[in-house]
C-alpha cells in the first residue's frame, strides 16, 4: 500500500496567522507535568499523524494526540541504554523501528496492543555489532539503513522479517562511506538515492542499493547533523546547532542536489518556493 498523500508545506508568511489562537498540547509521563522534563532524544509522527512516538532513556512511548495523557499512551520496552532514533514505516501504519546504544535495531507493531501495564515488547530485532546512531526507512518500506557509532552503515532487508512472518531480519554487510563521520541518512522520494550528511559539512548522494557515490555537495563550513526527506520538493538540511549559515549558500546546495536527482530522473529541478528558508 502506498504512503498516504502529504499536504504541501505551510509557507513562513502564513505561519502566525494559521496558528493564531492555537494552544500547545503537553505530553507528560507524570500526572502533573514536571518542571524538569525528561531527556527526550527523538520524536516522530506516524505517516498519517495518528500517533506520536518519543524516546526518553531506554523507553519508547507512543502517544495518542487526541488523548495526551500517559494513561492513554503505550510504552515500548526492550532496549538497554538510551534509544537514539526511531522511524515509522512509511507504508504500513503502526510499524516502527528503533535503535540505540545497546547496538540493536528493533521492530514494533503498536497495533498488536500492549501487554500488562500498557507495555509492549519488540516483534523483531537484529544486532548491529555496535551502538546504533540513526535509522532511515526506504519509501517502499522494504529496507532500513542503520548507522553505527563507528560510522559503519548497515542496510537491513525487512521484507523477510516483516510483521507476521516467522523469518528473521536480514542484515547486509556494513561499510564506511569515507573517513568523515556520517551523522544522518535519508532516502529520496523515489527510493533510488540515499543522502548522507557528514562531519565535513557535505551531503553525499549515493545510489541505492549499491551505495556508490553519485555526487558530493558542500554547503557548510562545519558538520551537517541531519537531512530530512521533503515530500513535496527534495530536502531540508539542518546544520550543527551553533552554525549560522548563509541562505544563498543553502539555496545553492539545494539546487545542486536537486540537479543531481533531476539528471537521474530526466526532469528539470524546480526553484521558487522550494528553496530552504532561513533558520
Amino acid at each position: 500500500m502506498p504512503a498516504p498523500a502529504r499536504s504541501r508545506p505551510l509557507k513562513k508568511d502564513f505561519f502566525s496567522q494559521t496558528f493564531k489562537g492555537q494552544k500547545p498540547v503537553v505530553f507528560s509521563e507524570n500526572a502533573r507535568p514536571s518542571t524538569i522534563p525528561p531527556h527526550i532524544r527523538h520524536l516522530a509522527w506516524s505517516s498519517t499523524g495518528a500517533a506520536l512516538a518519543t524516546t526518553s532513556g531506554s523507553k519508547v512511548r507512543i502517544w495518542n494526540p487526541d488523548r495526551p495523557n500517559v494513561k492513554s499512551s503505550q510504552e515500548l520496552l526492550g532496549h538497554v541504554g538510551s534509544v537514539e532514533k526511531l522511524v515509522w514505516n512509511p507504508t504500513r501504519e503502526g510499524e516502527i523501528a528503533t535503535t540505540g546504544n545497546d547496538g540493536t535495531v528493533k521492530l514494533w507493531d503498536v497495533r498488536v496492543g500492549p501487554g500488562a501495564h500498557n507495555k509492549a515488547v519488540p516483534v523483531k530485532e537484529i544486532a548491529l555489532g555496535d551502538g546504533g546512531l540513526f535509522l532511515a526507512w526506504s519509501p517502499t518500506g522494504q529496507h532500513l539503513v542503520a548507522g553505527r557509532r563507528d560510522d559503519v552503515i548497515v542496510p537491513i532487508d525487512v521484507r523477510m522479517g516483516a510483521m507476521g512472518n516467522t523469518e528473521d531480519l536480514t542484515m547486509q554487510e556494513g561499510r564506511k562511506l569515507g573517513s568523515a563521520q556520517t551523522n544522518q541518512m535519508a532516502f529520496s522520494n523515489s527510493g533510488r538515492e540515499v543522502f548522507a550528511t557528514t562531519g565535513e559539512g557535505t551531503v553525499k548522494v549515493l545510489d541505492w542499493p549499491s551505495m556508490v557515490r553519485i555526487s558530493s555537495h558542500i554547503g557548510h563550513n562545519t558538520r551537517l547533523t541531519s537531512y530530512t526527506r521533503h515530500f513535496s520538493t527534495h530536502s531540508t538540511l539542518t546544520p550543527a546547532p551553533h552554525t549560522v549559515y548563509n541562505t544563498v549558500l543553502m539555496a545553492t546546495l539545494w539546487l545542486s542536489v536537486a540537479a543531481t536527482l533531476s539528471s537521474r530522473s530526466g526532469t528539470q529541478p524546480t526553484g521558487s518556493a522550494s528553496t530552504p528558508s532561513q533558520t
